[in-house]
């Protein structure tokens, strides 16, 4: 099957539209204020739960250990994507927040799982949804191992998706 009609069928298939009413804003938002009605929720606790739960290094250590994992350099992962040295030193060193495009091409470039890359996204605080086009063909080429970011770039531009940079 040509990749272009597999696509069609995948996003056909996955891609979901919200559907949200005020009605459903409501309910949340009542849910919300029963849940927390009387309660004596401080800002310190909060602020022991944000310190508790950050982990700000939590993305790198993943990316890092995905790299160390399949024996590669550095330079294998940024070269084989485009993407800058300084920019990758940057994610290295530096307690740095890449752009959810850098994280798909050091996906793309590591040639992770599905579950891999949707991993690393979320350890950076990304998603790949299915409520939206771009992000359904950037799963479909995990899925389908369509590894090479021209041939992805491509796949986006037959769809008028913004492409990776």
């Amino acid at each position: 099957m040509d990749i272009l009609k597999k696509l069609n069928k995948y996003l056909k298939s996955n891609l979901e539209t919200p559907r949200r009413s005020k009605a459903l804003y409501r309910e949340a938002f009542m849910d919300y204020e029963c849940a927390y009605a009387g309660s004596s929720i401080g800002n310190s606790n909060i602020d022991n739960y944000i310190e508790e739960n950050k982990n700000d290094d939590k993305f790198q250590k993943l990316l890092f250990s995905y790299i160390d994992s399949k024996s590669l350099k550095d330079s294998d992962v940024y070269n084989k994507v485009d993407i800058d040295r300084r920019l990758f030193s940057k994610i290295r060193n530096d307690n740095y927040h890449p752009s959810k495009n850098t994280i798909i091409l050091l996906g793309l470039s590591l040639e992770l799982k599905e579950e891999e890359i949707e991993k690393l996204l979320e350890s950076a605080s990304y998603s790949l949804p299915k409520n939206n086009t771009r992000d359904l063909i950037l799963r479909f080429c995990f899925i389908e191992k369509i590894y090479d970011y021209i041939k992805v770039n491509e796949l986006l531009d037959n769809y008028n998706e913004e492409l990776l940079n």
